[in-house]
């Protein structure tokens, strides 16, 4: 009988975190609204040890502002080397006011993906952040093809 193989999961350095997520744009952003958890894409840039998003009113910006919890997650994935990672930011998020924090924040050329009227900027300060590197497995082992998979009758 063989032992499955150990996988080689590698934690990030907090300056590999921060090299990893300059390395993308796109994270996926979770908030509390109305004590129930929520999930958002947004497009955010690294700004001085922050992270910073653009979002317009609406239950985003409601849950991420006021110095709410939040958490954001992004990775990322080299085709050459099939080497992945994945970092989490934990901290609070506040909306970023005041003329001069406004100014300097209009200069990071943060531009969202979606049309329309986004500009409220929100700022991420991470109380933690923690990452992990792998090596992902052949697609064999893990890809499942859903186009015949049997649905329920909620989807």
């Amino acid at each position: 009988m063989s032992a499955e193989p150990v996988s080689d999961v590698q934690d990030l350095e907090h300056h590999e975190c921060w090299a990893a997520l300059r390395t993308v744009s796109v994270g996926r952003l979770a908030v509390l609204v109305a004590g129930r958890p929520d999930i958002f894409p947004v497009n955010y840039t690294v700004d001085r040890g922050t992270l910073v998003f653009r979002t317009s009113e609406g239950t985003k910006l409601s849950g991420a502002s006021e110095d709410a919890p939040v958490a954001l997650e992004a990775d990322g994935v080299d085709p050459n080397t099939g080497l992945a990672w994945s970092v989490v930011v934990k901290g609070t998020a506040a909306v970023v006011t005041g003329t001069e924090q406004v100014l300097e924040t209009t200069q990071l050329f943060l531009f969202p993906w979606q049309a329309g009227k986004k500009d409220i900027f929100v700022r991420i300060t991470p109380d933690s952040i923690t990452g992990r590197r792998f090596k992902v497995t052949e697609p064999v082992t893990w890809w499942t093809q859903l186009s015949g998979a049997v649905r329920t009758a909620q989807e």
